[in-house]
């Protein structure tokens, strides 16, 4: 097994072959929970056009996953620019390359999947839970515009009734009741996450390529065409999620999700 790092200072990506056919992408930010900055996004946008892996599971180090976005200091007189630039740019362009990868991709959520994290491991085909994390949608919490495109993945994921429980309330949920809901697919003890991830991965990688790659991208077909949108609509959901960048309440709650206190929302 050989072992390299894509991405420099705070955040890395390490990159990994622990089966034959089978390369592993770690998220490395142990000093902020696995939080998705600019040199991890840029690692995984970077990597994964380049990989000939036929499996790839992306994990996180130890007992973390992702806690999402990496907005919590940004300094306040490039607030609006910067965090508009890190979740509209960086972000979509990670989950744009992981989405894109021609043969299959599974997560192996080891920790807390939140916000940015958790769409992370929804852009991939499959995902294992650890027994004892939990995963949530937070942007209710943030006064955050969440993107079309990220919400359609929801919807086709755990259909709209979920989604809006889990955008509209907010609420962490617990990996059992993530497998019900179909937004994991197995839940596994902590000790064993690592054994059955492989697992998996070494018999996806083995299956036969062609219709590996055929049956993804008949699946991806037929979910874009349902979520096709006019083009206007696409406007105005683009335009309101560009314009919560610069609202006072998207400032406010970001900061009290990082100070551990109620935000004072204000309405604009």
């Amino acid at each position: 097994m050989s072992s390299t790092d894509a991405g420099t200072e705070r955040g890395r990506l390490l990159v990994d072959e622990p089966a034959p056919g089978v390369t592993r992408l770690t998220i490395s930010n142990p000093g902020k929970r696995g939080a998705l900055d600019h040199p991890i996004l840029d690692a995984f946008a970077q990597t994964m056009p380049a990989l000939d892996a036929r499996c790839v599971l992306i994990t996180g180090e130890q007992t973390t996953f992702s806690a999402g976005y990496d907005i919590s200091d940004l300094p306040d007189s490039v607030f609006a620019d910067e965090a508009e630039r890190l979740v509209a740019h960086p972000f979509a362009a990670a989950i744009d390359a992981i989405d894109a990868y021609p043969f299959p991709t599974l997560a192996a959520l080891n920790g807390h999947a939140i916000g940015g994290g958790l769409e992370l491991a929804l852009a991939c085909d499959l995902r294992i839970a650890s027994a004892k994390i939990a995963l949530a949608m937070p942007p209710a919490k943030l006064g955050l515009v969440y993107s079309h495109t990220g919400i359609q993945k929801f919807i086709d994921t755990i259909g709209a009734a979920r989604t809006r429980q889990l955008f509209l309330l907010g609420r962490r949920i617990d990996a059992p009741t993530a497998c019900a809901w179909g937004l994991v697919n197995a839940v596994v003890e902590p000790d064993r996450l690592l054994e059955v991830a492989l697992d998996w991965s070494s018999e996806i990688a083995g299956n036969a390529p062609l219709a590996q790659l055929g049956n993804k991208r008949v699946m991806r077909a037929v979910l874009e065409a349902r979520g096709a949108l006019e083009a206007d609509v696409e406007r105005e959901l683009i335009e309101l999620r560009r314009a919560c960048f610069s609202s006072q309440d998207f400032r406010e709650g970001v900061r009290a999700f990082a100070q551990k206190r109620k935000p004072d929302w204000q309405g604009r």
